[in-house]
């Protein structure tokens, strides 16, 4: 393995130690008097959960079978309940601070009962609900100008599937639902810019089975995500294009008149790398042009180099609060939706399925289909 990804383990288990020495300081104190068992209890309830997310996901790296998956689920439910307790966690504090100020302490020990019920009992309540809003797939609809665009594209339709996040989480009967939206829309053709695999442990062919059943007219195009690299992008390139899907790897393909070109994530890091490339394909000498890069950057760049419509995912739109925000701070206005960019139009996608845990909340699982005009 990698020196980075072990690096990056470390981080998010060192995140995740803390996050839940936060919240069982939080529980001590709020659930406060604790019997001496019954205190040792929650501590190493604790420290077995802090360990859970990132113990489930190096198994799910190795091994693919139903356990594994099953441990895996259990580890993202707890890792979207662990977010949610933490902000009742901050808010419960919050409350007890300001009745420092107008309030005995009999009272506020008082209070801290209530509040640590409420927020629990909040926290279940929005994972329960994030959880049933994540099944739900909405259709986003665009009508798209684009200059210099071929007379045979005007009126057709591009259905987009982005982080689909095929794995433990999303599997096989996924595939199938997704399928059978696309058949119903009907697209001319379909774009996925990124994440079609979780890059956990698992059959390409086998997991994605039903979504190579799809045969629009046009084809189907690909470029791989941060999520691919997981797993090794080569492994599953090679399994799309034994059924049938174009893999786009720094590369540029003319559909009809229409340039498509697909630069995969580990590319796109590169911005020297990234301007060369676009700059030597002469993009504005041509017919219109749509980029599919998993994440939306680099905008300045792709739009000096003449692309007319960008296709990515990646945010999930922050997926859960407070990530929404987060993400929002990251990326801007291009963290959602369609958005110009001087000359370059921006679709964003939050995306079909989820990374970590399997809910959303303040966000919407989604496919888009654009319309050309």
């Amino acid at each position: 393995m990698k020196a980075w990804p072990i690096l990056g383990i470390v981080i998010v288990q060192a995140v995740l130690c803390l996050a839940h020495w936060f919240l069982y300081d939080t529980w001590t104190a709020f659930w406060w008097p604790l019997s001496p068992t019954d205190a040792l209890a929650s501590k190493l309830a604790f420290i077995c959960l802090s360990m859970l997310f990132i113990t489930a996901a190096m198994f799910g790296f190795r091994f693919t079978n139903w356990l594994v998956a099953l441990i895996y689920q259990i580890a993202a439910v707890w890792l979207g309940l662990l977010n949610f307790f933490l902000v009742g966690a901050c808010l419960a504090w919050m409350i007890d601070f300001a009745l420092r100020l107008v309030a005995s302490d009999s009272a506020r020990f008082e209070v801290r009962h209530v509040s640590a019920i409420v927020f629990i009992v909040a926290a279940i309540a929005a994972v329960v609900y994030g959880i049933l809003n994540a099944r739900v797939i909405r259709i986003r609809r665009f009508t798209i100008r684009l200059d210099r665009l071929p007379e045979s594209w005007h009126g057709r339709t591009a259905l987009v599937f982005s982080d689909i996040h095929l794995g433990n989480i999303n599997g096989i009967r996924f595939a199938r639902r997704l399928t059978a939206l696309a058949q119903r829309l009907n697209p001319d053709i379909i774009f996925i810019p990124g994440d079609l695999y979780d890059g956990t442990k698992a059959d390409p062919e086998k997991i994605a089975a039903p979504l190579f059943e799809l045969t629009p007219r046009l084809g189907v195009y690909f470029v791989a995500g941060n999520h691919e690299e997981f797993g090794g992008s080569t492994h599953y390139a090679e399994a799309l294009k034994h059924r049938g899907f174009h893999v786009l790897d720094n590369e540029r393909v003319t559909v009809d008149g229409l340039q498509i070109v697909g630069v995969p994530y580990e590319a796109s890091n590169y911005p020297l790398r990234l301007r060369h490339f676009l700059t030597s394909l002469r993009l504005a000498d041509e017919a219109a042009s749509i980029l599919l890069q998993h994440v939306p950057n680099r905008l300045p760049i792709v739009e000096q180099a003449g692309v007319s419509l960008q296709l990515s995912g990646h945010t999930h739109g922050g997926q859960i609060f407070p990530f929404s925000w987060i993400t929002r701070r990251a990326f801007g206005k291009f963290t959602y939706g369609h958005q110009t960019f001087g000359a370059l139009q921006v679709i964003t996608s939050s995306g079909v399925g989820t990374w970590g845990p399997p809910m959303r909340v303040g966000t919407h699982p989604e496919v888009v289909l654009i319309t050309f005009q």
